[in-house]
């Protein structure tokens, strides 16, 4: 496969799950916001830094209201991160691979699209937000399901896999990031009703609250929600399950081309390392150091991986 064409399928997975990513931190926020009036501009904000999104914001905008915050990451033109952006990055980038789509996923993609430029044609209302959100989920989830159930095994699937995984890791870790430094307003309510209802709000986050209540029951505490959105290897979102595809992945282009690659190495290095450890042994060390860590090492593989299969040429 040309290495225009794998990056280009690279590109559009980690574009579409950026998209789901952020309509679900813009959830998040609404959600907070709803209920704790008082601190919602505090949120809005950790929604932005979550999201990377903030310094840009800030350019632009003076404060945190909701209603700025969530058009400029839904529509706003000028912001080249919003989910109406970056889902056209993903179309154009699956135009670019076409020949290596299917049918079903090409149409998939043309439709999120189609349906995004047509909620996110306006401003969209407070009242209309849940809906809009809802919608771009269930777009995301049919160009996942027909990429799951139509593509042959080959190295575009592998290509694509890479990078909605990739994408995945960096949205989790940087969720847990700005969870532990800049939601709380200090140390003190750490363990309180707000810590509790936070943390509560990150699992949503990652639609992961039903699955956490099914193995730890009712107890909500940094420790298990950390141990399970890093560490526990059949929640879809977390670290070790994103490392674990990933290294997969590589290993199947690594075998189908026939050669061993440092982006492979690096893959399973991340794997053993960072994700064989107990956690309360990474948060003896410092969570943030850890993530920090971890963000580091996903954007180098993410670099090496561009390098090794020449995205570009």
């Amino acid at each position: 496969m040309l290495g225009k064409t794998a990056g280009a399928l690279f590109w559009m997975a980690r574009y579409l799950e950026r998209s789901e990513n952020n309509a679900r931190l813009i959830d998040a926020g609404f959600r907070i916001a709803l209920t704790r009036s008082s601190t919602a501009e505090a949120e809005w904000r950790s929604v932005l830094v979550t999201a990377g999104q903030e310094q840009a914001y800030r350019q632009a905008h003076s404060d945190y209201a909701s209603r700025r915050v969530v058009d400029f990451m839904l529509r706003d033109p000028a912001n080249p991160s919003s989910i109406l952006s970056v889902v056209k990055y993903a179309r154009d980038n699956a135009r670019t691979a076409r020949t290596h789509l299917t049918r079903e996923v090409w149409e998939a993609v043309n439709t999120t699209w189609m349906t995004l430029t047509g909620l996110l044609g306006r401003q969209v209302r407070e009242d209309d937000l849940p809906a809009v959100l809802a919608a771009i989920r269930q777009q995301s989830a049919q160009v996942r399901g027909a990429f799951s159930g139509t593509m042959l095994r080959n190295d575009g699937y592998h290509f694509a896999r890479l990078g909605t995984f990739l994408e995945r890791a960096d949205n989790t870790a940087r969720i847990l990031d700005v969870k532990y430094y800049l939601l709380l307003p200090s140390v003190a309510h750490i363990g309180t009703s707000l810590d509790n209802a936070q943390w509560e709000t990150i699992l949503r986050s990652v639609s992961a609250h039903r699955a956490y209540r099914w193995l730890y029951g009712t107890e909500i505490s940094a420790l298990k929600i950390a141990e399970f959105l890093i560490l526990y290897r059949q929640m879809p979102r977390s670290l070790a399950f994103c490392c674990e595809m990933m290294n997969d992945n590589l290993g199947w282009l690594q075998r189908g081309y026939g050669e061993e690659t440092e982006a492979g190495r690096m893959a399973a290095r991340i794997c053993d390392d960072r994700l064989s450890r107990p956690i309360q042994s990474i948060f003896d060390g410092g969570l943030h150091e850890y993530i920090t860590d971890f963000l580091s090492a996903s954007a180098a593989l993410a670099r090496q991986i561009e390098r090794d299969y020449r995205f570009v040429e």
